[in-house]
């Protein structure tokens, strides 16, 4: 993780360009996510849309990772690899997660999908997208990263689901990953106590599942699943922290 900054007025309408940017590409992407489609076909598609908005991928310009998304299905959490193997099925649960660098600042976004119909699914994600609201609400000057936390967690607890604690939001700027990390339901952490400040930008991410919450490594290096093999989903946006309330940039 790289060191707090806080972001000028200028700095933060260059994020919110960044950010639509990217909310534009994360529309596409999700309309693509369809039965018989594969990973790599969205991956593919990633790189083809970030090009033609004058950005870069964030992602691949991570030590050791090649991919403009990181694409998990059903069990997997964070980090898939987007492969050709891996092919859209009816019921699969989808996550796509983007980044996109723009005139110097990155911005993030992560979205779940479900392919066909299923109501416990479907409430599934819908608490996944209440958790998120809940928790950019709170981002605002006054509050500790803690607040957002606590708010995510205070939702997927009342839905019966479990956060992945030992995965977090973060800080995002000139540096795709930066201080702090925001867990995505209070854990005691150190990062839970700093105050938000006029200027900050976080990536605001929710990551749950119904299942335990605990989770594992699996062979290829990257990707991470629930280690009970449930269902996991994932929610996040890119927000500027202000005196006025919080700001989504990746809209």
């Amino acid at each position: 993780m790289h060191k707090l900054t806080i972001k000028s007025k200028k700095e933060i309408e260059k994020m919110r360009e960044s950010g639509k940017r990217l909310a534009q590409v994360r529309g596409q992407l999700m309309e693509k996510v369809a039965v018989g489609v594969n990973a790599a076909e969205i991956e593919e598609l990633a790189m083809s849309l970030i090009k033609k908005s004058g950005g870069k991928a964030s992602f691949a310009m991570v030590p050791g990772y090649s991919w403009a998304t990181c694409i998990n299905v059903n069990e997997g959490v964070v980090h898939g690899i987007p492969k050709p193997e891996i092919v859209f099925e009816s019921g699969d649960v989808v996550s796509v997660d983007v980044g996109l660098i723009y005139d110097g600042f990155h911005s993030d976004t992560s979205s779940s999908k479900l392919l066909g119909s299923d109501l416990k699914k479907e409430e599934l994600l819908k608490i996944g997208q209440d958790s998120l609201k809940a928790g950019i609400a709170q981002a605002k000057t006054g509050n500790l990263v803690g607040d957002i936390s606590r708010a995510m967690g205070e939702v997927l607890e009342q839905g019966g689901m479990k956060a992945i604690k030992s995965l977090t939001g973060h800080g995002i700027g000139r540096e795709l990953h930066e201080d702090p990390r925001v867990p995505c339901t209070e854990t005691g952490s150190e990062d839970e106590y700093v105050p938000l400040r006029e200027g900050m930008t976080l990536a605001i991410e929710v990551m749950y599942t119904d299942g335990s919450g605990l989770i594992k490594l699996e062979k290829d290096g990257w990707t991470i699943s629930t280690r009970d093999g449930r269902i996991s989903a994932l929610f996040e946006e890119t927000v500027a922290v202000t005196s006025r309330g919080p700001i989504i940039l990746t809209i």
